[in-house]
């Protein structure tokens, strides 16, 4: 995973960093923890602009959001319940808290939308249900990009930070990264091994 990542961004340039952006929004598991943080590293090294790095990868980020989003809009928020009932464990969701989403959207969606940019995975499924409770386009978008902006920025001044003063993180980026993504799996694998559906009473 971490030779995918850094031969993306090494071959590619700019258009690395889209691609592994909007991949990382349709499939979680590759996390822009370690995405951006390397382009920051890139940019400190001077083969990126900083603000262009930010400006590809907000692109990219939003498109792959946008792709979760056009899905819920699809399927729809009924038709989700069997997919839930039978598969809901490796979600950790049940259907009393997708209706508990549900609502909050209903209410809260550009909020939501926006707070949960800063939250691994929730940052990508958080699009689904958007599009569920057929969430303004334009709002989804803009609210999305909003909180993916500052999210984004963070990584890659903290990557380019360490890419200033550290000679040699090359060196360590691979062990790093791979640490990194391992730590993310092994937070997935105790989600789903200690999740229990809720009871009437909560």
């Amino acid at each position: 995973m971490t030779g995918f990542i850094l031969d993306l961004i090494q071959g590619w340039g700019y258009f690395g960093i889209f691609v592994l952006m909007v991949l990382e929004n349709v499939f979680p598991p590759i996390p822009s923890e370690v995405i951006m943080a390397l382009g920051g590293i890139a940019a400190a090294q001077g083969r990126f602009d900083f603000w262009t790095l930010i400006a590809v990868a907000v692109v990219g980020t939003t498109l792959g959001n946008w792709v979760w989003y056009g899905i819920g809009r699809w399927i729809g928020y009924r038709r989700l319940k069997p997919f839930i009932d039978r598969h809901g464990r490796w979600l950790t969701l049940d259907w009393r808290e997708v209706e508990r989403l549900h609502e909050g959207f209903l209410r809260f969606g550009p909020g939501i939308v926006f707070a949960a940019r800063f939250m691994p995975v929730a940052r990508t499924m958080v699009s689904l249900p958007a599009g569920m409770v057929h969430m303004n386009q334009a709002k989804f978008l803009i609210w999305t990009a909003a909180g993916s902006t500052i999210w984004i920025t963070a990584l890659a001044g903290a990557g380019s930070w360490f890419g200033k003063r550290f000679a040699n993180l090359d060196a360590v980026v691979g062990p790093v990264a791979v640490a990194a993504i391992g730590a993310l799996i092994l937070l997935y694998l105790w989600r789903v091994i200690t999740w229990r559906p809720k009871t009437k009473n909560e």
